[in-house]
């Protein structure tokens, strides 16, 4: 989970998370929401890939990137399970 948090911390990766939470894209049209070169694209997609928050696929010669539901799954539950740690409401 640190990996994703860590790439939820850079603007840019929530942005490419947003875009892809419409749909499914591939990296260059990801890249024509951007005024980065495609290379930090690239490095930006492998960041979340490798955090798990997203998913690709190989069509035929594209890359397909979607969003991980069941990492943003995760995710939720943590904070909630912290949530309710932290509301006082635990017995002594």
């Amino acid at each position: 989970m640190n990996k994703a948090f860590k790439a939820l911390a850079d603007p840019n990766r929530r942005k490419m998370l947003q875009l892809l939470n419409d749909k499914d894209l591939t990296a260059g049209e990801i890249a024509d929401y951007f005024e980065i070169s495609k290379p930090s694209i690239s490095h930006h997609l492998n960041i979340l890939t490798n955090a798990e928050l997203v998913l690709r696929e190989k069509k035929g010669q594209n890359v397909i990137y979607s969003i991980n539901t069941t990492a943003f799954q995760q995710i939720i539950k943590w904070t909630f399970d912290f949530m309710e740690r932290g509301d006082g409401s635990e017995e002594e």
